[in-house]
């Protein structure tokens, strides 16, 4: 395993941080687990034969998180609540001077990254990406390849076709941050504005590709991607859709979380994310398929942390991924983990 880059995991012991941890050793990257309490951090070295070095952080002591990310070469921060979690772990990622990356699903939280620490990270010079993940990263990359060449559109819709949603006991604990952050108001992003709203959710139908065909989805769920698409794209109407069934899996509180089927440890469900741009009388159309929406979060961080290393990046700062990375390039380099179409 190479140690001439090591990279901090904060959150390490977390659902998605153990993929993560586990999709950087893969590819070679050495690791420094790190994250709230010890015990668990030592167990899950342990379990990788103790080759992580264990560094336990606390989000409110900051001379803790220096000493986590001495001598790295990246962070990525998989704990949540990251409206807590973010703004503490990105400032000492810039205090180090090193990039930052995290899994965040959370709309105000991503929001807040933009808007408290572009200045700071512009500064420093190096590359800050939230949202690297299933929610916010995935979609923003589709986004952006099925936009190609154009310099604007009218508007980009994001189908989830999920076969269901068993969420982790911290997607649930997000939720119920977001929640009171907007006093139980909804979001949406129209007239090129994030705006709340007190609209009742209602269903549609959506007709994703063959084979999936039409299938009935929750209009205006409104996810990460409202954040990190108009970040960087001319997008005023930015639309995302969840299947009936995984926002029914999502609102029941008996939902159980997710439950391991295959020696990787992911669950057996499956995900089919659909993007349509539009742009005068043309319409554009990019998807990708995959398994376990937690888990495909891993090999997405784990190519975004490799092409950072590498300097294959388009700018430094806050940037979402599809400002950061080449997306047609980087949503090939996902293969066998999504199978992606851009028509």
């Amino acid at each position: 395993m190479s140690t001439s880059a090591t990279v901090v995991v904060y959150g390490a012991t977390g659902h998605t941080g153990r993929f993560v941890v586990a999709e950087l050793r893969r590819r070679g990257i050495a690791t420094v687990v790190s994250g709230r309490s010890a015990a668990p951090l030592e167990e899950l070295a342990a379990e990788h034969g103790g080759e992580e070095a264990v560094r336990p952080a606390a989000v409110d002591d900051p001379g803790s998180l220096d000493r986590a990310l001495a001598g790295a070469a990246a962070v990525v921060n998989c704990a949540g609540p990251f409206a807590v979690t973010a703004g503490p772990v990105v400032e000492a990622a810039l205090r180090a001077g090193i990039p930052y990356l995290d899994v965040a699903a959370e709309i105000e939280a991503n929001a807040a990254m933009f808007d408290d620490h572009a200045e700071a990270a512009r500064a420093a010079g190096v590359p800050v990406v939230p949202a690297m993940a299933f929610y916010g990263g995935l979609g923003d990359l589709l986004v952006t390849a099925a936009m190609g060449e154009w310099p604007a559109a009218d508007e980009a819709q994001v189908a989830y076709g999920l076969s269901g949603w068993r969420p982790t006991p911290g997607t649930r604990t997000a939720g119920q941050v977001s929640h009171r952050r907007r006093a139980g108001r909804r979001l949406r992003y129209t007239g090129g504005v994030l705006r709340h709203h007190d609209e009742q959710l209602a269903e549609q139908d959506w007709d994703f590709p063959p084979p999936t065909g039409r299938r009935r989805v929750v209009a205006d769920f409104t996810m990460a991607d409202v954040v990190t698409v108009p970040s960087h794209l001319d997008i005023p109407e930015v639309r995302t859709h969840m299947s009936v069934e995984a926002a029914r899996d999502l609102a029941d509180e008996a939902t159980p979380g997710p439950e391991p089927v295959d020696a990787l440890g992911r669950s057996d469900q499956t995900f089919l994310v659909d993007v349509l741009v539009r742009a005068g009388g043309a319409e554009r159309r990019a998807t990708a398929r995959g398994r376990d929406i937690y888990a495909v979060t891993a090999p997405l961080v784990a190519e975004a942390v490799e092409r950072v290393l590498s300097g294959r990046t388009r700018t430094t700062g806050v940037a979402s991924a599809g400002e950061m990375f080449d997306a047609v390039d980087f949503l090939r380099a996902l293969a066998p983990h999504v199978t992606v179409d851009l028509g």
